[in-house]
């Protein structure tokens, strides 16, 4: 069995909670006061408080067809209209850092764009890494039973939930601020703050927390994740998974995302069309191979029907899961790109593979870093950063030319895709261009009063 001895994040208060010490958990005096009269007191997201507390709920409309328009209509309990699901977002997650619920303040963090074809962006997070219980991980199986007695999102507290993100039978979307939990109905999907963030509106989407689901893809689950990415209609909001192997920390189902004001070197760079298959509505659901790119990945877009795209994907990561292959995604350009990107880093790693000028950064590349996002921990790493060093960390992360061909033929199979003659190459060359975002990756400072 390989193990790496490992320091996950903390992304939650009461990761490290190891008793029912209000003080210890960061619950404030008042607070745990006041949530004596539910369940086991700490007014968490378990079984034991959620179904006698009232959450903010943003109920989507659960329409498959894309739509220029998410505007948020007045809902029944007479809230003003909200714009955009963003907004809502971004105004919570403020009103979180301003009653000091995050560990650091990511927002006074050094970030730059290195400088190449590519614009690698860098991050000096040094205070990520504080803070962090040890945990032994095994790293040689993608699907592991969920543990009740290890830290999971039923522990955290509901001061740290933003919002319900769950769908909405009417035709408009809609948001209460207040509405009532039915556990015997549906288990809530939540949005919630990641404590330890690595940008501006970081935040995790927790499908149906209180099934208990491990870290590992369902159709519905990740259906939700394109609904949250498209609903937010922001292209620079990018939403992120992690399997297990490929460093999620957690093993309950999760999603990441957060805001950053660029374009992702993955996003620019070059690809050839390798598969295709005809959607629902008659549109080419296309599969693409990145090039010139130092991780092997595929990329998949198109078809009319969110549906459609989204099975296609999620078939691919099941099919990875079964055959123990790690495993990132990136949902990106409101849920109209996703990208596919087998890795074996930790499997190297493990093996005494990776070389030690690598593993002294203590980087552990996951869908962010793998995306172009370098987030360091050590001054040296940051002021030294180039585009040759985020190259040969990144080529540490990709699968061989032969296992990434044996994994296109098996994604091809389980998601039901015609492999295409290669007559869309596309000029490496010509496929690199420079961002029209800022040159200098700036924290989304948004004028959006926070909402109660």
């Amino acid at each position: 069995m390989l193990t790496i001895k490992k320091v996950p994040t903390v992304v939650s208060n009461y990761q490290e909670d190891g008793d029912d010490n209000n003080n210890a958990a960061g619950i404030r005096t008042e607070d745990a006061t006041q949530s004596q009269a539910r369940g086991c007191a700490r007014n968490c997201l378990g079984k034991c408080c959620l179904p006698v507390s009232k959450l903010p709920l943003y109920a989507f409309k659960k329409n498959d067809y894309p739509s220029k328009n998410n505007a948020v209509f007045p809902s029944d309990d007479g809230v003003s209209p909200i714009s955009f699901l963003n907004n809502l977002l971004l105004a919570q997650w403020e009103d979180r850092m301003r009653r000091g619920l995050f560990r650091y303040d990511v927002t006074s963090c050094e970030t730059k764009v290195i400088p190449g074809r590519y614009g690698f962006i860098a991050q000096l997070n040094e205070g990520r890494h504080l803070k962090k219980r040890p945990t032994e991980f095994r790293i040689d199986q993608v699907l592991q039973p969920f543990d009740e007695n290890k830290f999971n999102f039923t522990k955290v507290g509901q001061e740290e939930v933003l919002f319900r993100f769950e769908s909405n039978d009417d035709d408009k979307s809609r948001f209460f601020s207040s509405y009532a939990v039915d556990i015997c109905s549906i288990s809530p999907s939540v949005v919630a703050i990641n404590v330890s963030p690595i940008e501006y509106g970081h935040v995790l989407l927790i499908p149906r927390v209180l099934d208990c689901l491990p870290q590992r893809i369902d159709h519905e689950s990740f259906l939700l994740a394109l609904y949250f990415a498209k609903e937010a209609a922001d292209p620079f909001l990018r939403v992120g998974y992690n399997s297990l192997g490929a460093f999620a920390t957690i093993n309950h189902l999760h999603f990441q995302a957060y805001y950053l004001s660029v374009t992702f070197p993955i996003e620019k760079a070059p690809t050839r069309r390798i598969m295709a298959r005809k959607g629902l509505q008659g549109a080419d659901l296309v599969v693409s191979e990145l090039l010139d790119y130092p991780v092997r990945g595929l990329v998949f877009e198109g078809g009319c029907v969110l549906r459609d795209l989204s099975d296609a994907v999620a078939s691919s990561c099941i099919y990875l899961q079964q055959n123990n292959v790690p495993f990132n995604v990136l949902i990106a350009d409101c849920g109209r790109k996703i990208f596919l990107l087998p890795q074996c880093y930790a499997e190297k790693q493990a093996l005494g593979e990776v070389s030690l000028e690598v593993l002294e950064t203590q980087v552990n590349p996951a869908v962010w870093e793998i995306s172009g996002h370098m987030v360091l921990k050590r001054r040296k790493d940051y002021d030294d950063a180039s585009e040759d060093y985020a190259w040969k960390l990144l080529s540490e992360v990709s699968l061989s030319g032969v296992r990434f061909e044996s994994v296109k033929a098996c994604v091809s199979e389980a998601a039901g895709l015609q492999v295409e003659v290669d007559t869309y190459n596309i000029d490496q060359k010509e496929c690199i261009y420079d961002s029209e975002a800022p040159q200098v990756a700036s924290h989304m400072q948004r004028d959006c009063p926070a909402i109660h």
